[in-house]
């Protein structure tokens, strides 16, 4: 897959990959993206968990959860 940045996107991976910590665009692309992953994990996680207690589910009592 070809990737078309901007001009400024662009610049920053070409000084990222300066670094040589990557060893490719898409190592790079793939790290930057793995926070965006986890976020979108953790708010369907927090979604299911709200929707569960509007359905009428108590959880876990926290004295219990620790």
């Amino acid at each position: 897959m070809l990737y078309s940045f901007p001009p400024d996107v662009q610049q920053l991976v070409r000084e990222r990959m300066a670094t040589g910590q990557y060893a490719s665009e898409d190592d790079l692309l793939r790290e930057a993206l793995q926070p965006l992953w986890a976020e979108e994990e953790d708010l369907r996680a927090n979604q299911e968990a709200v929707a569960e207690l509007q359905a009428g589910d108590e959880g876990t009592p926290l004295d219990e959860a620790f």
